[in-house]
């Protein structure tokens, strides 16, 4: 069996090789914030934007920031693990932030320690599903509005029992309600709305993630002249959409199919994964 390997602490080692101790405070509490990463056509994509974020989520956890945590050093991390392990072109990174050992739910350290982990993508480039998705609601749990609301934190049950929801009810996707019952995200993604060739997306003050690929959408939107408004979302403004389309950092662009009765299209979520592919070649 070919090895694996990942990076901890700025150093690659065996994706095998014992590293985490029991005590490890992601393990115990998740007291730990990651990112999602798209390596595409051999590029490390938005980088400076995952950096950015990941940092401003520790500041949020009074996790210390090291000054060598720069875009520039992760990048160069990255690239030597993906060619350890003979990823060339595409590929999916998680970069992985956790307090240091020691202490109960209150820490003695807020010193962290980092690993960074790469697994293959079939597709080259983005690529987006043939078939639209299915979603529904997840309104069992409700996602809070807090001041950790919008970072990627360890502490994923909300997510983990919508995924499951959407395992046991045969759905591709789920949608996420907040504290108001605004659908504010999926699992795993962003959600846009388009009607009459504008796009609408929860805004960050309901609770959502704050999505580096929303970032980029909303980016290209701005440089098509496309107009973009960020409001709160409900079930009518769903069904009122003339297209409903999903987005992450991995997969780009994933359009909805159907949402309870109605049925969308896909124009646009063609048209913004074309500019997605066009960034990866850039």
């Amino acid at each position: 069996m070919l090895d694996t390997y990942c990076i901890y602490n700025g150093h690659l080692i065996s994706l095998y090789e014992p590293a985490l101790s029991f005590n490890n405070r992601a393990f115990r509490y998740g007291d730990s914030l990651f990112e999602s990463i798209r390596l595409s056509n051999g590029k490390v994509m938005f980088l400076a934007d995952h950096v950015k974020r990941v940092k401003l989520g520790m500041t949020t956890l009074r996790m210390n920031v090291p000054a060598e945590f720069t875009s520039a050093n992760i990048e160069h991390l990255i690239i030597e693990l993906v060619k350890k392990n003979n990823l060339a072109s595409d590929a999916r990174l998680r970069l992985t932030i956790f307090r240091n050992e020691g202490g109960h739910y209150t820490p003695v350290t807020n010193d962290i320690s980092f690993l960074i982990e790469s697994e293959s993508i079939e597709d080259k480039g983005y690529t987006l599903n043939q078939k639209g998705l299915w979603v529904d609601v997840y309104a069992e749990i409700r996602k809070p509005i807090n001041k950790i609301s919008n970072i990627k934190t360890g502490s994923s049950l909300l997510y983990v029992m919508a995924g499951l929801t959407k395992t046991s009810l045969r759905l591709d996707e789920c949608l996420l309600i907040n504290d108001t019952g605004n659908i504010v995200e999926s699992i795993s993604s962003n959600i846009f709305i388009v009607k009459n060739g504008v796009l609408y997306t929860s805004p960050i003050t309901e609770g959502c993630v704050d999505g580096v690929m929303r970032k980029q959408i909303i980016e290209f939107a701005k440089q098509h002249k496309i107009l973009v408004f960020e409001q709160p979302l409900t079930v009518h403004t769903l069904t009122n959409g003339d297209e409903l389309f999903l987005t992450n950092a991995v997969k780009g662009i994933q359009w909805v199919g159907q949402f309870k009765n109605k049925f969308y299209t896909n124009r646009t979520a063609v048209f913004f994964t074309e500019k997605l592919n066009e960034s990866a070649q850039a």
